[in-house]
């Protein structure tokens, strides 16, 4: 069977119809239980023509993971420029929103998973991720009103990735972890989170405040007649 040659332009979009399929799927099944042979399968091609895209399934995983960002910074800014949500209900509703990335077609990584990725990553794909994952949160912290300092997302991050992590991992992988309280533990870490970040907004628009008084006291023209 003669080979059909593709242009550039059809490459691209077989590209990004594939990292679709995946996040799809591994949004609904989970990242273990999602196989490559499912991700081809759907997307009609072959396993061999797969592998001119994507060289392992980590490399699929992370170009997912570089897609959904725009897709969060997007809802985040949908949230907050929602006039019937607080800026406190806004927040609380992306948390919970991202914590329950199985039933809002979000792919989450488990530890386990986590580790096997950043395993498999070279020094220069882990700088490319560590800057992406910055541009995100600090997105994020932006769209929330909240001046992005990289202590400001580094915490952020930690904050986060931690409500996610431990939501996600009770009681399969935290099996110590009562999971029958498993919800309302996320609701008191994310009401941490949302305090944490409350405190952030009101120094960032303090320190807007005094930028402001400063800029217009050095504008001031004084008058030589008097």
């Amino acid at each position: 069977m003669p080979k059909i040659a593709y242009s550039k332009q059809q490459r691209e979009q077989i590209r990004e119809n594939l990292i679709v399929l995946a996040q799809e799927l591994m949004s609904i099944q989970g990242v273990r239980h999602t196989t490559i042979e499912q991700i081809y399968q759907r997307a009609g091609i072959s396993r061999t023509f797969f592998y001119t895209f994507f060289a392992s399934k980590e490399d699929l995983i992370l170009e997912i993971i570089y897609y959904q960002q725009p897709l969060l910074l997007a809802y985040a800014e949908k949230l907050v420029q929602d006039p019937s949500l607080s800026w406190e209900e806004a927040l609380k509703r992306f948390l919970y929103t991202c914590c329950h990335g199985e039933r809002n077609r979000i792919v989450l990584l488990t530890i386990t998973e986590q580790q096997m990725l950043f395993q498999r990553l070279s020094p220069a794909s882990y700088q490319q991720f560590r800057r992406k994952q910055e541009l995100l949160f600090g997105g994020i912290l932006e769209r929330f009103g909240i001046d992005p300092s990289i202590r400001r997302i580094h915490l952020f991050t930690n904050l986060c990735l931690s409500v996610l992590l431990i939501h996600q991992a009770i009681p399969d992988t935290l099996p110590l972890l009562i999971p029958e309280m498993a919800e309302e533990t996320t609701a008191i870490q994310i009401c941490s989170i949302v305090e944490c970040l409350k405190q952030m907004y009101t120094d960032t628009q303090q320190s807007k405040q005094e930028a402001s008084l400063s800029s217009d006291a050095a504008c001031e023209v004084i008058d030589p007649m008097k």
